[in-house]
């Protein structure tokens, strides 16, 4: 593959996840000639910091927007953001336009212009109470709500990944947030930045964690045109369907990137 035809895949987990959840992923599109950037928010994977030290949505999202900051004026990168990575990627859609050639958002939240980005998870909320969260466990104090606590995946969100990614999830998950005080006071995003990048979606059938319902609804409220549907894949597509979602996203890129 020569230098024109590889596509740069930047890889952005959800949260009480880290980059080590694209491990299948990242060697079937390396493999091919592309290349292929994970990040590690803020207090996830192995960052050093700790959620209780991390105070804003954007102090979390800071090692992909330091990222997309370094790229070459000249770069643009396929953005790919997993479940609430997609809260991520969409800031830096608004950030650096000019960087980005397609937003791709995986069984993701999907921010739209019309309202806050915090619309899409507080309409979550109100049609999918917290005490029906499957095995999740919420927590919050008064310095910082949002934040969640105790999580076990191990049946649910998971349940058609392996017995063995099971395990890694275990092993690997930390605490998270979601920065409900701090995205009430986050702006609207543009029209002229954030929409001008193009958007697309891609989704599993058997996802337990965001009805698919609610993913059509922000696909269509959002205004994304372009969607792929994995059968068979669970919320972590990138473990249980990672050949598929492979696939998926070449399919998407290749429609943005010359």
């Amino acid at each position: 593959m020569n230098q024109k035809q590889q596509k740069h895949f930047v890889l952005v987990h959800g949260v009480c996840v880290g980059a080590w959840c694209w491990y299948k992923l990242k060697p079937q599109l390396e493999s091919i000639g592309h290349k292929v950037t994970t990040l590690d928010l803020a207090a996830c994977g192995t960052n050093t910091q700790k959620i209780e030290d991390v105070h804003t949505f954007a102090d979390y999202s800071k090692p992909l927007l330091e990222f997309l900051a370094s790229l070459d004026s000249n770069e643009k990168v396929v953005l790919v953001g997993h479940s609430f990575g997609g809260m991520s990627i969409a800031l830096a859609m608004e950030k650096f336009p000019e960087k980005i050639a397609v937003g791709i958002f995986i069984a993701a939240f999907i921010p739209d212009t019309l309202h806050q980005p915090l619309y899409v998870l507080q309409q979550y909320i109100e049609r999918y109470p917290m005490s029906g969260w499957l095995d999740t466990e919420i927590s919050f104090d008064g310095r910082k709500m949002g934040v969640l606590t105790g999580i076990n995946y191990s049946t649910k969100i998971f349940q058609l990944c392996s017995k063995e990614d099971l395990e890694l999830v275990k092993i690997l998950r930390r605490t998270g947030s979601l920065f409900i005080e701090d995205l009430s006071e986050v702006e609207n995003l543009s029209k002229e930045r954030y929409e001008s990048v193009p958007g697309a979606c891609i989704i599993g059938n058997e996802d337990l964690a965001i009805p698919l319902d609610y993913q059509k609804w922000m696909i269509q409220n959002a205004g994304i045109d372009v969607l792929k549907v994995i059968d068979g894949a669970d919320h972590m597509p990138m473990l249980s369907k990672p050949q598929e979602l492979s696939l998926s996203l070449l399919e998407i890129a290749n429609k943005f990137v010359t």
